[in-house]
């Protein structure tokens, strides 16, 4: 970490420049500031030559590296001879200095602030608090979060792709974000615990709407409301539910196999997941229990339903 930084007027690190010179830093500058603890130092509005280095090493590669115009097949390649260039330049010794660029390079890495502390998490932090609809409000957006934390404070943290919604100091939900106006970001995860309390609602639940699901959920389902009726919709979220805890091709590897023994219902499948987890054989099938004793039923003879009647012994 180097001990100052040169920095131009950004409105991300500069929210006002008062009259006397001074910047009013921004609350988020202030708190990278803080976590690093260098020194900022701003050039002054409109003079180039504040940070000459900058532009004047531009200038420099421009002219000695790039004149005549090189030719590549890839920027990779091209890339590659450029890095070549710098290396070879680290040899020179500039008027004035004792030493070549490469000695100085050393010379200020040995400067440089270590170790480093851990990464400054870089987002906006809101406090706010659930809806009654389990939707947290950042930047004119409504993401989900699991129907329990309703109603309860939440602190969340927008990052430039995702945003982290913590309870305390559980993470609670992560969502892609969206930069849409008054959009809604849901994660159909969140409402299966209400859904399997409120089954009526599992077909027009508006979070559960473009939930892409492998076709065997779809055939599974089909198989236990021909079995069960409206208990098997009540089993079906219950399955659904698996996947709070388990990996989507887990669950899907266990619905296959529930349906390739016969075994339709939520407890056969997740005994099929965990088994696979475990692996162990599943006890759903009892050939690979040799020691149990085979049960052989035979086909009822009329002639002796006659002989219990007549009390004597077939």
């Amino acid at each position: 970490m180097p001990q100052s930084i040169l920095y131009d007027n950004t409105k991300l690190a500069v929210a006002r420049i008062l009259g006397d010179g001074k910047r009013q830093r921004t609350r988020v500058f202030s708190e990278l500031q803080s976590h690093y603890l260098f020194e900022d130092r701003f050039g002054r509005p409109g003079k180039g030559n504040d940070k000459g280095k900058v532009e004047g090493l531009v200038g420099y590669a421009r002219r000695n590296f790039l004149v005549p115009i090189p030719v590549f097949d890839s920027f990779e390649a091209l890339n590659a001879y450029l890095l070549e260039c710098c290396r070879t330049r680290m040899d020179d010794r500039l008027r004035g200095h004792r030493e070549t660029i490469g000695e100085r390079l050393e010379r200020d890495l040995a400067a440089l602030r270590k170790p480093l502390p851990p990464p400054y998490d870089a987002c906006e932090k809101l406090g706010t608090s659930v809806s009654s609809l389990s939707l947290v409000r950042y930047r004119r957006n409504d993401y989900s979060v699991p129907t329990s934390y309703g109603h309860r404070e939440v602190i969340v943290r927008g990052y430039v792709h995702e945003v982290v919604i913590a309870c305390g100091t559980e993470v609670v939900a992560r969502h892609r974000r969206s930069y849409e106006r008054e959009d809604f970001v849901f994660d159909p995860l969140h409402y299966l615990a209400l859904l399997e309390r409120k089954i009526n609602a599992l077909d027009q639940a508006a979070p559960l709407v473009g939930w892409d699901l492998p076709e065997e959920f779809a055939v599974f389902r089909r198989l236990l409301e021909a079995r069960m009726g409206k208990r098997g919709k009540r089993e079906f979220v219950q399955v659904l539910r698996l996947l709070e805890t388990f990996r989507g091709d887990e669950v899907v590897a266990g619905i296959k196999e529930a349906m390739a023994r016969g075994a339709i219902g939520f407890d056969a499948v997740k005994h099929l997941v965990l088994c696979r987890i475990e692996r162990r054989p599943p006890r759903l099938d009892l050939t690979v229990y040799p020691y149990l004793p085979r049960a052989t039923v035979a086909t009822t003879s009329p002639r002796a339903y006659m002989g219990l009647l007549t009390g004597v012994a077939s």
